[in-house]
Order: structure tokens, then sequence, then C-alpha cells
């Protein structure tokens, strides 16, 4: 239930026309400026409205009315209901007013590039729209797609934070899950940064080879072999 009573203007009209009650007091319980409580006293503002009893409707008890009545700087308080009735869980497509239906190709839009794990069949029931209005717009082939800007439907006012945020984590939900393939990992930074074994000393001294050495061996060898041919000949 809002803050203001129902029909303003009439119970404002009863209130200056069955009570005691000061403008400001009116204004404020109407929820209007107390220009406009004057200006329906005067007959300038709503004339020929019928008033309507605050009481009979249960919007205001009577304890209420008569402690404004003694104290002018009193403020009266809307009455609450005793019971309070669920909202009717609504069916079927969502209203959508006419100033804002022309927003909703931009809202589809703005679903089918943000969220594209959404049904068609849930973002018609979020939007208010049809299924081929929503083909319409992803295929590109929409009367006014050159021109549509996708836009958070949030912001455009055509559903709540909440809704939305209901929808895409149902739909989250109900999308299988990748698998991914094992395969062959990356080696540890140990191994790809380790520096390369080195030779032993042992091993560096064995394969290393004296150049003079092997000149003077060869050296040795034709000189033993000319030794050898000197000595035949003198036999």
């Amino acid at each position: 239930m809002s803050d203001r009573p129902l029909m303003p203007i009439a119970t404002a009209v009863w209130l200056i026309d069955n009570t005691s009650l000061t403008f400001d007091q009116i204004a404020d319980f109407c929820m209007l400026h107390p220009l406009q409580v004057k200006g329906i006293a005067d007959g300038d503002v709503g004339a020929g409205v019928r008033g309507i009893d605050p009481i009979s409707n249960n919007q205001l008890t009577r304890e209420e009315l008569e402690k404004a009545e003694k104290d002018p700087d009193y403020r009266m308080k809307l009455a609450r209901p005793k019971t309070l009735v669920a909202d009717r869980p609504r069916k079927g497509p969502r209203y959508t007013p006419v100033s804002k239906r022309q927003n909703r190709p931009d809202a589809i839009a703005w679903m089918v590039r943000n969220h594209p794990e959404v049904s068609d069949a849930q973002i018609s029931k979020l939007l208010g729209t049809t299924k081929s209005t929503i083909q319409a717009v992803r295929n590109r082939t929409h009367w006014n797609s050159a021109n549509l800007t996708p836009q958070d439907p949030v912001g455009l006012g055509l559903c709540s934070q909440i809704e939305l945020d209901a929808v895409v984590a149902k739909a989250a939900a109900r999308r299988p899950r990748v698998t991914v393939e094992e395969g062959p990992t990356l080696e540890p930074a140990e191994a790809t940064t380790a520096p390369e074994p080195q030779e032993d000393e042992d091993e560096r001294e064995t394969t290393h080879v004296d150049a003079d050495t092997v000149f003077a061996n060869l050296g040795g060898s034709s000189t033993r072999r000319r030794d050898e041919d000197e000595d035949s000949d003198k036999d």
C-alpha cells in the first residue's frame, strides 16, 4: 500500500468539509501542496469532486483524526491493513506499456548479445514479446535492424534486476558443462630452467688431443722407419 490515500483530492474535499484540520495537516496526509488544498477549499481546484470518507474505507482511524483535531502540529498517519494479501502470480506474457514497447527490440538485441544462453522462450516471458520478434532481431531480419541499439532491459524499465538475474541464473544452470580433454601439460619450471649438465674434468682430459704429441709421434715413427731402411741396405 502506498503512503498516500486513494483519490487524494476527493479525500481532501471530505476532510475540508467534515473536520477542523488545518490546510497543512490535510496537505501532509493527502500528499498535496498546501496551496492546492487552499484552492480546493476556495473551489478553484477539484470543483465538482465528491468527497470520500477516509475512515469508512479504512485509510484513517477515528482516533488518529481526533488527535490531529486537538493538536494542529500533529500529522496523521495512514492506516495500514491488518492483513496483507499476496499478489497472485502472473501468468502469460508480461504486459508492457505502449510507451515502452518501441524499446523492446533494443532490449532483445542486448539479451541476444550478452546472454546467448537464455532461450527465446525465457526472453519472450521476461520482456513480454513474441518469439518471431526475437528471431527477427537475432537473424537481423527485423524491419528496424539497422537502427537497433542494444540496451539493458532494466535501464529501459522492461524488467527488474532481480527478474533478469533469475532468468540468467536459470539459463546458466541448464547449460551443459563443457568437458576439457586432458592433453600434454607444460613441464615444470625447474626442468625447463635447469642448467645443462657439464662434463667431468676427467672426461675432458681424456678427450683432449695434444697436437704436439701427435706430430711428435708421427716424426718418431718416420725416423724409426728410415733407420730400418738404412740397416737393410748395409746388409
